[in-house]
């Protein structure tokens, strides 16, 4: 999680006033009221969703009848209103205004696709023109609780999220693809592909891509939400980011990067705080995640080289101010985090486990069983482990100076890795071990186990945490057989038509 400088719009909403538009575009309006900042209605010119302005609030309820549309400008879902998608519908999101759609709390989104018509959010551009960063993304924001009372969410919206309602209803997410999301407004201050900020129970969430997000995959800023079957592929930061108290459950997630991109923070695949500080605050971010596959980028790229030099963003880079590094960690937890994670995989990171105690004391929770890894493989891994933010040494970290530098204990290895392979079930193993179909391809599709692959049987279920998740023999995202990205997915976004 960054730091960010969130922008007001207090001092735009005096300007405009409480009902009148910034915009002086009035004209052709199918559905609200045109250059109105509040509308019961959603549509301008057929199919354009909002009328460009930064604030467009949407106070309505209204359907959007499958067909291809331009989402213009920031578009609130505000408390009370309800937007429908129908199957198969595409939304692109427009490149000059920076589109985002945006739910706040008490308001809600209907965006349930299925495996033969999934609903597409993707960049406005042309095939092969299309980056990272074309538009805004997707944030759903509800009344759940986190550990801050009530927070400004990432990114630069007005929105704030939090509340006391753990069983609170943002809608159903269910097939969705977002692709080539996440502007950078400013440095380091990008929208997620898929924001979640303080979502609850009652929302459903599944079957859901982020592809080439310009940030993080997902990331959720408290809440109670649950989910299943989640893909992130080739994005920019984290693929899945869990922060401010979120306890939610997710089970069946694949990752996989592209070796030419990674962000100047250090991209992992797991991130994990329970706030910016590092704070003993409740609630505490204890997500679990079960049956997820890593794919890192030397699993991808027989030639990676972890530097700057060699990640280059390649044909996805979008020259917007986005800052490239170096990839680190399949999981680093840390400030003070007790996520856990059980059944499943890790392949070719620099590093597979960071539990980093520079702010809070993540070493203690991992020790008192406050959080929990069990029966996790990793394989091709440069190291175990690391006690340290971005040190690629296997090494014990015994303190940090005054100047918040790390106190290295040479002979020993780190905390991390011997917490790592003291757990029930972890093993460090190998690729030909693991015995994953196309485990050397690029191709997501690929990271299935084959017959007779010792993780189609190598699950456990026994921890009470997982109690109500999906009782399966395997570890990592899939068994042999049946293979859940078949039909809604798409592995070349790029190319697709739109």
């Amino acid at each position: 999680m960054k730091s960010r400088k969130f922008l007001s719009w207090a001092f735009i909403a005096l300007l405009c006033g409480a009902v009148t538009a910034c915009s002086d575009d009035d004209d052709n309006n199918d559905g609200g009221n045109g250059g109105n900042q509040s509308s019961n209605g959603l549509l301008f010119d057929g199919n354009v969703i909002g009328n460009g302005d930064q604030e467009f609030v949407f106070t309505g309820k209204q359907t959007l009848s499958e067909g291809t549309y331009l989402l213009k400008g920031w578009v609130y879902i505000a408390s009370g209103a309800e937007l429908t998608i129908e199957p198969g519908t595409v939304i692109k999101g427009d490149k000059q205004t920076k589109a985002a759609l945006i739910v706040e709390p008490g308001g809600k989104l209907y965006a349930q696709g299925t495996a033969q018509k999934p609903i597409v959010f993707t960049s406005e551009e042309d095939k092969g023109n299309r980056k990272p960063g074309d538009w805004g993304g997707l944030i759903i924001c509800g009344n759940a609780r986190n550990n801050q009372g009530q927070m400004q969410i990432e990114g630069g919206p007005r929105t704030k999220h939090g509340g006391s309602n753990d069983s609170d209803n943002s809608g159903i997410i269910s097939y969705v693809r977002v692709e080539f999301a996440g502007y950078p407004f400013e440095r380091d201050k990008e929208i997620n592909g898929i924001t979640f900020g303080s979502v609850g129970s009652g929302t459903q969430v599944d079957h859901l891509q982020v592809s080439y997000c310009n940030d993080d995959s997902y990331e959720w800023f408290g809440g109670t939400v649950n989910a299943k079957y989640l893909v992130a592929y080739k994005g920019w930061d984290d693929e899945f980011d869990t922060d401010n108290g979120f306890s939610g459950k997710v089970q069946f997630g694949l990752s996989v990067r592209d070796s030419r991109i990674a962000d100047t923070s250090q991209s992992n695949g797991f991130e994990s705080d329970n706030c910016a500080d590092g704070a003993a605050v409740d609630p505490y971010t204890t997500a679990t995640f079960s049956n997820i596959t890593f794919i890192g980028p030397m699993a991808v790229d027989a030639n990676f080289e972890n530097t700057t030099d060699y990640i280059n963003g390649g044909e996805a880079y979008p020259n917007n101010g986005s800052a490239l590094g170096k990839f680190q960690a399949a999981m680093q937890i840390r400030r003070n985090s007790r996520l856990n994670c059980f059944n499943s995989i890790a392949v070719g990171y620099p590093i597979g486990l960071i539990l980093d105690n520079q702010k809070g004391d993540t070493q203690s929770a991992a020790t008192n069983g406050l959080l929990k890894l069990q029966n996790i493989w990793f394989a091709e891994m440069g190291i175990t482990g690391s006690d340290a933010n971005k040190s690629y040494e296997d090494v014990l970290v015994t303190g940090y100076d005054n100047d918040g530098n790390p106190i290295y204990d040479n002979t020993q290895t780190s905390f991390s890795s011997r917490f790592f392979l003291a757990q029930t079930g972890n093993r460090v193993s190998t690729l030909d071990e693991m015995n994953l179909v196309g485990a050397d391809t690029e191709v997501g599709t690929n990271y299935r186990p084959a017959t007779g692959s010792p993780l189609l049987t190598a699950a456990s279920f026994d921890d009470s945490k997982l109690s109500s998740m999906e009782q399966v023999n395997y570890i990592g995202a899939f068994d042999a057989n049946n293979n859940w990205l078949e039909g809604w997915t798409e592995f070349d976004p790029q190319n697709a038509d739109y």
